[in-house]
């Protein structure tokens, strides 16, 4: 008697094979003798003997039975569990790649309080807000342009951001970069403040389009 345990996923299979008795038959032997090779008439005496082995009945009949079994066992496992482990492999592969956005355009100021658009003799908007206020440029370029006066913009910054647009930012208290940086959204170029002719706290912001102002809308988020 042969007793066969599989350890399947949640299930154990338990299969006893018992050999059954019969009338013993001549020539039935497992193992042939030299006489019984001789018989055969094809192929030399090495492939003669083992082809007789592989066709004995008893061996057809255990490689049948272990194809049986082996086919019972795979019923009993669960698809997912190669789904799983496809799965798993192809997250693994994967690789890991760090994502970065920038801000195609953003306003200059953290807190957005416009206290004049623009129109006619006014070629910008204000934004209101207090001195020492970070300001940022609207979009990465490079600082074309500082200038320092107790006039008109006052402290301002003049930002190149490729394509003939600039940008201006006037009436600055203080000014962190120097002509030919390289700036982008996170930079902070000044703060706001009160210098040349302006009534209070604020910036006045200015977008050119090859030297010629434009709305800043235009450019801006709405």
């Amino acid at each position: 008697m042969i007793k066969l345990t599989l350890n399947l996923p949640k299930h154990r299979l338990q299969l006893k094979l018992a050999q059954r008795r019969g009338p013993a038959v001549a020539n039935e032997s497992l193992f042939p003798g030299l006489e019984m090779i001789k018989n055969v008439r094809s192929g030399n005496k090495v492939s003669r003997y083992f082809r007789h082995i592989f066709e004995h009945k008893n061996i057809r009949r255990i490689l049948g039975t272990n194809l049986a079994l082996m086919l019972i066992a795979t019923s009993f496992v669960p698809t997912d569990v190669f789904a799983n482990t496809e799965a798993e492999q192809s997250v693994v592969g994967e690789a890991t790649v760090p994502l970065t956005t920038e801000k195609s355009a953003q306003y200059p100021v953290e807190n957005v309080r416009v206290t004049q658009g623009y129109r006619l003799f006014h070629p910008g908007i204000d934004l209101d807000g207090l001195t020492g206020d970070p300001i940022r440029p609207i979009k990465k370029g490079r600082v074309e342009d500082i200038s320092t006066s107790k006039y008109a913009y006052g402290n301002a910054i003049i930002v190149d951001h490729g394509n003939q647009i600039t940008s201006l930012y006037a009436h600055l208290s203080k000014i962190y970069v120097q002509e030919g940086q390289e700036v982008n959204t996170n930079t902070i170029i000044g703060e706001m403040g009160t210098s040349g002719r302006a009534y209070g706290d604020h910036l006045h912001l200015e977008v050119r389009d090859h030297g010629i102002p434009i709305s800043p809308y235009s450019v801006l988020p709405r």
